[in-house]
C-alpha cells in the first residue's frame, strides 16, 4: 500500500509541473492541429511492438519450455495492462503469474526471463543514446544520467552471467544468511534462488540469444518510428535525432515508479525533451497528452480483449507461484 501511496503521489506532483504555468487555449489549439492521417500508421506500429514483445518473450522462455504465440500473445497483452494500471509497477509481476497458469514453467524462472528482457532493452536503449550522442550535443545532466544507466545495467549484466556460469559458488555465498533463517523458509528460498537462475539459460545459446537481441533492436527503432511520426503530425520542426533523445529522457522518466499509466511521468519527460529543441511547454504538453493516448490506450485495449482468458488479483500474484512456492517482491 506504501508503494501505491507514493506512486500516486509522484504522479500528481508530475501533473502538477507539466501543467504549471501551461497556456491551456494553445494546448487546445495544439490538439486541433494534428494530422490524423499520420495517426493509423503510428497506432500500427504500436501494435507491431506488442507483437515483437510476444515473440521476444517466446525465445526467452524457450530453454524453459516452448509456448504458442496465441498464449504468449494473450499473456504479453494482459501483463502489459496489469503494468500500466497498477501503481509502482507492482503489476511487473503479471506476466510471470499468469504464464505459470498456462505452461509448466515456474514465476521465479518467468520472472528471471523477465530480468533478462529488461537488461536487453536496457542496452538497447543505451545503443540509441550513444547514436544520438555522436550526431547532437546533448545536456551534460542527460549524459550522466545515461552513464550511471549504463554502469547499472553492465553490473546488473555480469551477475547475470556470474549467477548462470558460476550458480553453486554464488548461491553459497549467500547459504549463511539463508541458514539463519527456519529451515521450511529457508529451504523454499533455495528452491526461488534456483528457478530465478534458470531464467537466465537464453544466455547460453548463442543463436536464440542473438535473435532476442535483433528482436529488441526491431523494438526500439518501431518506437523511434512512432515518436517521428508524432512529430510529423505534430509538424513539430525538430531533427530525425530529436527522436531518438526523446526515446532516452522518456525511458528515463517512466522507470519512476508512479501512478497508474505513467500519468505525470510520460507528460512531464516528453515536455522535458521537447524543451532542449526549443518547442513550447503547451505545444510539448499536446504531442505528450496524444502520444500517450495512443501508446497506453493499444495496451489498454488490447489487454482488456485477452482479460476475459487471463484473470488475476495483486493478492494471487504476489502470494503463489505455480502452485507450488511462495513469491513476494
Amino acid at each position: 500500500m506504501k508503494k501505491i501511496l507514493l506512486g500516486i503521489f509522484l504522479s500528481t506532483l508530475l501533473v502538477f509541473l507539466s501543467l504549471r504555468g501551461i497556456d491551456f487555449p494553445s494546448v487546445m489549439e495544439g490538439l486541433r492541429s494534428i494530422d490524423y492521417f499520420l495517426i493509423y500508421p503510428t497506432v500500427l506500429l504500436l501494435f507491431l511492438m506488442q507483437v515483437i514483445r510476444s515473440v521476444r518473450w517466446g525465445l526467452l522462455l524457450s530453454p524453459l519450455e516452448k509456448i504458442g504465440q496465441p498464449t504468449l500473445f494473450s499473456v504479453t497483452c494482459v501483463g502489459f495492462l496489469a503494468i500500466v494500471a497498477i501503481p509502482a509497477r507492482l503489476g511487473e509481476l503479471a506476466r510471470p503469474y499468469l504464464i505459470t497458469k498456462k505452461s509448466g514453467v515456474k514465476m521465479s524462472s518467468a520472472l528471471g526471463t523477465i530480468f533478462v528482457e529488461r537488461v536487453c532493452d536496457s542496452l538497447t536503449i543505451f545503443g540509441i543514446f550513444l547514436v544520438t550522442l555522436v550526431l547532437t550535443p546533448l545536456p551534460t545532466w542527460l549524459v550522466r544520467s545515461s552513464a550511471i544507466f549504463l554502469a547499472l545495467t553492465l553490473a546488473i549484466l555480469a551477475f547475470v552471467i556470474l549467477l548462470l556460469l558460476r550458480r553453486e559458488a554464488c548461491l553459497a555465498m549467500v547459504d549463511p544468511l539463508i541458514s539463519r533463517l527456519p529451515e521450511r523458509f529457508g529451504g523454499r528460498i533455495r528452491v526461488l534462488l534456483h528457478s530465478f537462475i534458470d531464467g537466465f539459460q537464453i544466455l547460453a545459446d548463442p543463436r536464440r540469444l542473438a535473435a532476442v537481441v535483433l528482436l529488441s533492436a526491431l523494438f526500439w527503432i518501431c518506437d523511434l518510428a512512432t515518436i517521428y511520426l508524432m512529430f510529423l503530425a505534430f509538424n513539430l520542426p525538430v531533427p530525425l535525432v530529436a527522436a531518438g533523445v526523446l526515446l532516452v529522457i522518456l525511458m528515463i522518466g517512466i522507470a519512476i515508479p508512479a501512478g497508474p499509466g505513467f500519468v505525470g511521468n510520460w507528460h512531464f519527460f516528453c515536455i522535458l525533451g521537447l524543451s532542449l529543441y526549443g518547442i513550447p511547454k503547451a505545444e510539448a504538453l499536446s504531442f505528450a497528452i496524444v502520444y500517450h493516448f495512443l501508446s497506453i490506450g493499444v495496451i489498454v485495449l488490447l489487454g482488456l480483449l485477452f482479460l476475459p482468458f487471463n484473470r488475476f488479483s495483486l493478492s494471487e500474484m504476489k502470494g503463489t507461484g505455480n502452485g507450488q512456492q511462495a513469491f513476494r517482491p
